[in-house]
């Protein structure tokens, strides 16, 4: 069994939003904003950011100026329990992972209770359902995932997972599991140990083309067990 780390949803860079996501420490509770979508989107599949509002709310934030015009990349999409990708990380998928691996989402997120501070914190996982093509999608499923609203070269290489369902989803609360150290955003040392390493160095997990494997997948799903996760089929 094979275990992958994979970061998600809005983040302070262009391409990410320049804005993370809100996240209240006393609770865990958190709101997941995806990326915006930069490409070109089949007619009546657009995702506004209007459609997080309601969530932003119950956390007292509002939605940034600068999104509040734009469509969100919708991805993972926890209510068809997808994700896509393409590029270097959809390689890096198709020679990791087959049905019944695991992805672990995690999310840079901005805390929202008491002074400022930015928690990078498990969101979601996925057991591996199967891998395909966006391309292969019909027409009738294309909504599944953001990969497959977009309108694709018919030689595209955009993967789509499916989770499989039960056992895939949103975390009701995020899992906080990361630290500034060394002059970057890693793991926690104790919480490295504990989940028998990751095949990044130190523990790095901020940007990167790499997706931190894990080492000792068992061990990290015995922590994430004793952790009892409530899991949701829905993006908020």
């Amino acid at each position: 069994m094979n275990a992958l780390l994979v970061r998600v949803a809005a983040d302070s860079s262009e391409v990410g939003g320049s804005w993370n996501g809100p996240v209240d420490s006393r609770s865990w509770e958190f709101v997941y904003v995806p990326i915006p979508e930069g490409e070109c989107v089949h007619a009546g599949l657009e995702k506004p950011y209007g459609a997080v509002t309601p969530a932003l709310m119950r956390l007292g934030v509002g939605l940034p100026t600068h999104l509040r015009e734009r469509h969100m990349h919708l991805d993972p999409d926890f209510t068809h329990l997808t994700y896509g990708d393409v590029g270097q990380r959809a390689r890096q998928i198709r020679a990791n992972l087959s049905a019944g691996d695991w992805i672990v989402f995690y999310a840079g997120l901005t805390d929202v209770s008491g002074p400022s501070r930015l928690v990078y914190a498990a969101i979601g996982v996925f057991v591996v359902e199967e891998i395909l093509l966006a391309t292969d999608i019909p027409v009738r499923d294309r909504d599944m995932n953001a990969h497959s609203r977009r309108i694709l070269a018919p030689d595209a290489k955009d993967l789509v997972i499916r989770g499989r369902p039960g056992v895939s989803g949103r975390l009701k609360h995020c899992l906080p599991f990361g630290e500034y150290r060394d002059r970057a955003y890693r793991v926690r040392q104790d919480l490295l140990e504990e989940w028998g390493g990751l095949s990044v160095k130190d523990g790095y997990v901020q940007r990167s083309v790499r997706l931190p494997r894990f080492l000792d997948p068992i061990r990290f799903l015995r922590w994430l067990e004793r952790q009892e996760p409530a899991l949701v089929q829905s993006n908020n």
